[in-house]
């Protein structure tokens, strides 16, 4: 049921999912560009309707009340940006302690224009032996694109130009925020 309405409001908006739930048990859901908090909504909707549970981490302050118990649900781990947390660490360990683990995250850490991206979910995947999933919230088209897996080949520079290369072509809420 949940679903189908979904399916039905994400449709209703013009929204469409191309690609589809990643044929491994484990993947590190890299999402892009982040330009708006309607993407967290585009990502919960997306979710839903691949009827799959995806994990993420978010400020400690959001995990308070009164929304806090929201954000627990929905799947996410406080990180507190004031204590220096090993937060590469902590998500390697998550995915240690699952067998079936998705894990999505903003490479841009801000919904603002940032001239590079983090490399953190990189050296995530790496620890925790499991691939890239490239992930774009086209605004544009209106159409969330789920790329297939990748590993990474453990080269960051090439490698981080090949992610570049997809996410320059996926056009966020706010363009001008996006990646270039």
């Amino acid at each position: 049921m949940r679903r189908s309405i979904a399916r039905f409001i994400f449709g209703l908006a013009g929204w469409k999912i191309t690609g589809g739930v990643p044929a491994v048990p484990k993947a590190i859901l890299v999402v892009a560009p982040h330009t708006s908090s309607w993407d967290f909504l585009v990502g919960v909707f997306s979710r839903a309707i691949l009827d799959i549970r995806i994990s993420f981490i978010g400020k400690a302050s959001l995990f308070r009340p009164p929304f806090g118990w929201l954000f627990r649900w929905l799947g996410g781990f406080p990180v507190d940006r004031v204590q220096q947390q090993d937060t590469v660490k902590f998500v390697i360990d998550l995915f240690n302690r699952h067998e079936t683990f998705y894990f999505s995250l903003s490479p841009e850490g801000t919904r603002q224009y940032t001239p590079r991206l983090r490399t953190g979910f990189y050296h995530i995947a790496l620890g925790a032996k499991v691939p890239i999933v490239l992930v774009g919230f086209d605004f544009e088209k209106r159409e969330v694109q789920i790329q297939q897996p990748f590993y990474p080949t453990g080269n960051l520079e090439a490698d981080m130009e090949h992610i570049l290369a997809y996410f320059r072509t996926v056009k966020g809420k706010y363009p001008e925020q996006g990646i270039r």
